[in-house]
């Protein structure tokens, strides 16, 4: 895969392709679409895309490192329950 000289496994790689993949898609879709207004969401803040972005990744790094911290189980779990917080985010955030 080439990336033995970074020490990376491929979990991390897909990692920051996954993010990536995630700047790019608010991208074309902001260009398909201009405008994102901010939104009043259930927190009481005015968020755009880009923030709700932004928050949904921030989130799901607690939400893995708390995994991590308090839970045996799989890791796959927090990551269903960071996907399911994003759409929460993008939805009423």
């Amino acid at each position: 895969m080439g990336l033995s000289w970074m020490a990376w496994t491929w979990q991390t790689a897909t990692f920051f392709g996954v993010i990536a993949l995630l700047l790019i898609s608010m991208s074309v879709w902001e260009l398909r679409r201009p405008g994102g207004d901010p939104r009043h969401g259930v927190l009481g803040l005015d968020t755009t895309r880009g923030d709700r972005l932004f928050i949904s990744l921030l989130g799901s790094a607690y939400i893995h490192l708390a995994w991590l911290a308090l839970s045996d189980g799989p890791l796959w779990v927090a990551t269903v329950i960071s996907v399911l917080y994003a759409l929460a985010v993008f939805r009423w955030v």
